[in-house]
């Protein structure tokens, strides 16, 4: 039996490749949804370590695991991008250039060990990941998108800061006993609770905490916005793309082009 590998096969193969993956990145069938499901629990189980990896990186174990999650992480962005209808427009997403920026500290590790704590960056792409909130839509929890995206936008803050803290202001090797205390003070900075207990020395330590502080308020209102203002649903206008409207909109408030939103409640 020979394999046929003229250049109109390989073109039919290829195809038949991007199609599969699309059906499971985007599809709707049981297969597509536990395909999602395993990636969504491999992602989570990646930024536990993402999290965990600076108390790690003086373990023998930690470049053998730190390059398996670099290979996980590169087969899932070549097979996005296969499964992508549209390469050209898949690619300059933000999210797309912060998961390649995560591949990258993950492929290097030991030169650029002090970008570590960017990797917590995954946590905000997954928020924003169509495998996770596809699921979600078809079965009604669409309309907290936009407070998950709130807290996913704090807890990604708070794990960011903490890194960048621990890597630059605490002793190497102080392991989860020097996390805790910048994680500690990352929290107190951001509530503006300031103890005093824990303080950044010097002016790039100062500098540090007043970042921290007005972004981390910032985050704050953001989250009592999405949990407290009254709930709407998710559906683009057709003529201006819109997205957001109030549960019970005729007319979009933006053009008032006429709006066919579904009723669930039934």
């Amino acid at each position: 039996m020979t394999i046929d590998k003229t250049p109109a096969a390989e073109e039919t193969r290829f195809a038949a490749l991007r199609a599969k993956l699309r059906k499971l990145y985007h599809g709707r069938t049981r297969a597509a949804l536990r395909f999602q499901l395993a990636v969504t629990v491999v992602d989570l189980a990646a930024i536990v370590f993402f999290i965990a990896s600076p108390m790690l990186r003086d373990r023998p174990s930690f470049l053998w695991i730190d390059y398996t999650v670099a290979a996980i992480l590169g087969i899932d962005i070549a097979a996005r991008a296969l499964a992508s209808s549209d390469i050209g427009r898949w690619f300059r997403q933000p999210t797309i250039w912060v998961d390649l920026l995560v591949l990258v500290t993950l492929l290097f590790p030991q030169t650029l060990a002090n970008l570590g704590f960017l990797r917590i960056l995954r946590l905000w792409t997954l928020s924003r990941s169509g495998v996770l909130w596809g699921p979600l839509e078809r079965n009604g929890y669409g309309e907290w998108r936009e407070t998950v995206h709130a807290v996913m936008n704090l807890l990604t803050f708070l794990f960011v800061v903490t890194g960048f803290v621990y890597t630059f202001f605490f002793n190497e090797g102080s392991g989860v006993v020097g996390y805790v205390d910048a994680f500690y003070f990352t929290v107190a900075t951001v509530t503006t609770t300031g103890f005093g207990d824990i303080v950044l020395p010097g002016t790039w330590g100062k500098l540090t905490a007043i970042v921290t502080m007005i972004v981390g308020i910032s985050l704050f209102v953001r989250l009592a916005q999405a949990i407290f203002r009254p709930a709407k649903v998710f559906f683009p206008c057709p003529q201006c793309a819109l997205q957001r409207h109030e549960m019970d909109a005729v007319y979009c408030k933006a053009c008032g082009h006429m709006l066919k939103i579904p009723d669930d409640s039934d």
